[in-house]
């Protein structure tokens, strides 16, 4: 057992840290849960702890600042330097700044593990892989809390109990950078828990026993997060056993790439319609410089409502420029605006996401959604549940709202989701308020920790989608025709954690020797699919295809290349949500052993 119960929430935007101290003597009441002050360079020569570590990494030109400037980042792997001074000097030096990489660690269109960022890189940049960034801000976590707690050496952070915490819609692939990225900070002993989830357990912890007031059996608590890169939506019930009050995570949502990222472009490009020549008159660098100053104007009206606009600038790059910058403004008219009606407008509940070709929004590289609307996206998540949960109706209906995620910080428009809400349930939809969103899944994650050693309530869940592999079908060969292609469940729905199990059925042909892609596939609404069930045909909306793997796996003694070796599978889920597949050879004792981003075999 670790002194310390750690949590961390390694965000988009920004990155924060909670722990309780298992040494202070609370007999058998959980200690209490505090925020830790993250040290960081707030500018040159000058250190300062802030509550949150913005997820940002400088890469500095050689000699751009005086010996000494930083010297709180010259430690032996520090890439550039991180948090707070990180945002402000690169939102006017672009080219050189990393931003979103946990958007990017979930994209698997690009290889995370090569140097990719800055995605728009000034020549003769350094670039770093997402996961290697995310690892920088992990590592910069277990500095600062070195500094403070790590005198004895069983106290530094990689010896803690760490609940780090991920997007709901995070699949396997995803999540296994995320605990690799922590791996190479030094963490050893890390548990994964989904962020809407920790946003819960923060609420359940700042309500003490007092929790069971506010809510009743048959409750159904819809927790929308919408952070710097993601929105997820979560479904939590309140059930009853024995006579006391238990939570069931039901349902989470699809892997929508929407956030306060996308908020900001939109504001840059209405920002830049007022400059003359308009976005084109910017190159990619200045455009993206535009981005970043939009966020830290949006910020300033959200924390100052007295203000009307807030002042923009961005350095100026050639000729058609004037001057050493160009500077405008962001009104609050159109801030308002272009949030509230063009992210959170109040629609019918049947309308739905546009599946349309992705434009504009993709110019930095990641695959953001097409359908900027993200109540269009909350009716879509509602409705499938409705169907999916078997309620009777066209639209879940949830009892109350828990927000969480940066965005929801500014109160307009938390108003503005609960206005919707009331408007397609007839009648008023309360917030179950949470005092500080910046540190709210971090103190959360600890709360989680803490329940582990039976101290306070859990919310029952397992896996949040069923995970199925395809299966070639055995067909004759017609030239032109693919031979289709079927799913076989292999993780159903709510597997527990840290479980395992045979998957029954028919023996199956592993080939072996020769490169293979194995497919793998996902779903957040099959919730009564068992192991071993097959599926010949399914819609869209039923399966999302995941990361496929593609492997060589060796013969092992008795076997040839290209063999298909006859085999029965059995799936372990791991502690931190990732999926392992093993393949145990039915004529011998040969085994191979599949798992995202990890290749292994036994024989």
């Amino acid at each position: 057992m670790s002194r310390f119960v750690v949590g961390i929430d390694l965000g988009t935007t920004n990155s924060a840290l909670a722990f309780s101290d298992g040494r202070e003597g609370y007999g058998s009441a959980a200690p209490p849960i505090c925020s830790f002050g993250i040290h960081q360079v707030v500018a040159p020569g000058e250190i300062g702890d802030r509550p949150v570590l913005p997820s940002f990494l400088y890469l500095p030109a050689e000699k751009e600042f005086p010996p000494g400037s930083v010297d709180f980042e010259s430690r032996p792997g520090a890439e550039g330097v991180v948090g707070w001074f990180a945002r402000e000097h690169g939102a006017r030096v672009p080219g050189r700044l990393i931003a979103s990489a946990k958007s990017w660690l979930s994209h698997p269109g690009v290889d995370r593990r090569a140097p990719i960022l800055p995605w728009l890189a000034d020549p003769g940049v350094k670039k770093l892989s997402p996961v290697e960034v995310s690892t920088a801000y992990l590592r910069h976590l277990g500095d600062a809390w070195n500094d403070r707690f790590g005198q004895d050496p069983a106290d530094r952070l990689g010896q803690q109990e760490i609940l780090l915490t991920v997007p709901a819609s995070f699949d396997a692939a995803a999540r296994e950078l995320t605990v690799e990225a922590a791996r190479g900070a030094g963490f050893e002993h890390v548990t994964l828990l989904e962020e809407p989830q920790a946003a819960f357990y923060a609420w359940l912890a700042s309500h003490g026993d007092a929790w069971r007031s506010h809510v009743k059996v048959g409750d159904l608590i819809l927790v929308c997060d919408v952070g710097g890169g993601t929105t997820d939506f979560t479904l939590i019930s309140v059930g009853e056993e024995n006579g006391d009050l238990t939570l069931n995570r039901l349902a989470v949502g699809e892997h929508i790439l929407l956030g306060g990222d996308n908020m900001d472009l939109a504001l840059a490009y209405t920002v830049a319609s007022t400059l003359p020549g308009g976005i084109e008159g910017l190159d990619p660098i200045q455009q993206l410089g535009l981005t970043y100053a939009c966020r830290n104007a949006k910020e300033t009206l959200f924390a100052h409502p007295e203000k009307d606009s807030a002042p923009i600038a961005i350095l100026g790059r050639s000729s058609r420029v004037i001057g050493g910058s160009i500077k405008t403004q962001l009104t609050r008219e159109n801030l308002e605006t272009i949030l509230q009606e063009g992210f959170f407008p109040i629609c019918p509940a049947t309308d739905q996401p546009q599946r349309g070709r992705r434009i504009g929004l993709t110019e930095i590289g990641l695959p953001y959604e097409a359908e900027p609307a993200i109540s269009r996206h909350l009716a879509r998540f509602l409705s499938r549940q409705a169907s999916s949960l078997q309620t009777g109706g066209s639209l879940v209906l949830p009892s109350a709202v828990l927000f969480n995620g940066g965005v929801f910080e500014a109160s307009p428009l938390r108003r503005r989701v609960l206005d919707l809400l009331e408007f397609w349930a007839g009648r008023p939809v309360p917030e179950l308020p949470v005092a500080n969103l910046h540190v709210a899944v971090a103190h959360g994650a600890v709360y989680y920790g803490q329940t582990r050693s039976g101290k306070g309530i859990r919310i029952r869940g397992g896996t949040s989608r069923a995970y199925y592999i395809g299966l070639e079908t055995s067909a004759p060969a017609v030239p032109g025709l693919t031979p289709p292609l079927k799913a076989l469940c292999v993780v159903p729905m709510g597997m527990e954690e840290g479980t395992e199990a045979d998957v029954p059925g028919p023996e199956f042909g592993l080939i072996v020797g020769e490169p293979a892609e194995f497919r793998f596939f996902g779903s957040t609404v099959r919730r009564d699919d068992t192991p071993g069930l097959v599926l010949d045909r399914w819609s869209p909306d039923q399966l999302v295809e995941l990361d496929a793997l593609e492997a060589i796996l060796p013969p092992g003694a008795g076997h040839h290349a290209g063999q298909a070796v006859p085999v029965r599978l059995h799936a372990h889920v791991t502690a931190v949500g990732t999926l392992d597949l093993s393949c145990q050879s039915t004529r011998d004792t040969g085994r191979w052993k599949l798992e995202y981003n990890v290749r292994e075999t036994e024989s």
